[in-house]
């Protein structure tokens, strides 16, 4: 059964989420169509011109994302800290970037003054606009949203373009992080869209790569701090240059004669995982098949499942044998 969305997201127990929407329609999302031979590939770069756009208004990062033909990957990292820093003006200012606001809003950002029970009304509203731009199913939202709505345009079109609702994933430790942006990032190699990471178009590994060959970080993405610390700034909590070995590395073992057969030494990161190459290997190929709800150590999910008040805990066996 379904879990409501509500039920998924906790925030106390960890701000990264795998975010997957699917395509209903036969002709794919951002390919060829075999049956009428027409090309949708530029539909690619509006999924990720819009989802890069939506990550510099919403208090959301994005850690990696890949469009594929029909379905779309994302690992997002909600940064309630920031959306709570930031004033009333600063956020009337973002939600008007999206969306039109109220009479009220635009009021208030020409300057105009407010009444007292004008301005009763005006800060549940921006209470409300702090709390979408914190909200993954906001972000979901106006992006697929955006997409269908093009979408429907070019084909003349009206209906469901997206599969429901995306589903969502915690990912409660760095073990479930790591694994999962592996998973994310090797998708077009998986379906042999891309020979290399570094070809893998509208990926967030291949912009890491365009930044990272002059010595820099892509701004759109959320950056790679390094070793966890006592004083840890925000960011992924890797070496950027392990996780790029590491994508290389793991995607030369998907290869049929060389699955299995990599040494741990040119593996750090899952050295300092503790996760077995083995089953690192299955964890970034069977991700989703695998998982399917809350994904980290069992030690991660007892915390995260106390604070949601869930009695069941998904994917336990599976999160004991290979993050244990």
């Amino acid at each position: 059964m379904a879990v409501a969305r509500k039920r998924q997201i906790s925030l106390v127990d960890t701000k990264y989420y795998h975010c997957i929407s699917r395509c209903v329609r036969r002709a794919f999302l951002c390919c060829e169509d075999r049956f009428t031979g027409k090309s949708y590939a530029h539909r690619r770069g509006w999924v990720e011109e819009k989802l890069l756009m939506l990550a510099k208004v919403f208090c959301i990062d994005v850690c990696a994302y890949a469009v594929m033909s029909n379905h779309t990957h994302l690992v997002l990292y909600v940064d309630d800290k920031k959306v709570n820093r930031l004033n009333d003006k600063a956020i009337v200012i973002r939600w008007h970037k999206l969306c039109k606001g109220t009479l009220l809003t635009q009021k208030y950002i020409q300057g105009e003054k407010l009444s007292k029970a004008e301005r009763i009304f005006f800060n549940q509203t921006v209470k409300q606009y702090r709390e979408r731009l914190s909200s993954i199913s906001w972000f979901m939202r106006l992006l697929n949203e955006d997409i269908a709505r093009r979408a429907n345009k070019e084909d003349k079109c009206t209906g469901r373009f997206w599969e429901g609702r995306f589903k969502s994933q915690a990912l409660l430790d760095e073990a479930a992080l790591a694994a999962c942006m592996a998973y994310v990032d090797l998708n077009p190699i998986r379906a042999k869209m891309a020979k290399t990471p570094e070809e893998s178009d509208h990926t967030s590994v291949q912009k890491r790569i365009d930044s990272a060959t002059i010595s820099k970080q892509p701004k759109q993405l959320l950056r790679f701090a390094g070793m966890p610390r006592q004083i840890m700034p925000k960011g992924l909590p890797f070496e950027l240059k392990s996780y790029l070995d590491l994508v290389d590395l793991t995607g030369r073992i998907m290869r049929e004669d060389k699955r299995g057969c990599i040494d741990n030494n040119h593996l750090p990161i899952l050295e300092r995982l503790n996760i077995s190459p083995e089953n690192w290997l299955k964890l970034t190929t069977q991700f989703t098949r695998v998982f399917h709800g809350a994904v980290g150590r069992p030690s991660s999910q007892v915390s995260y499942c106390e604070n949601l008040n869930r009695k069941r805990r998904a994917n336990i066996s599976n999160c004991e044998k290979l993050l244990a």
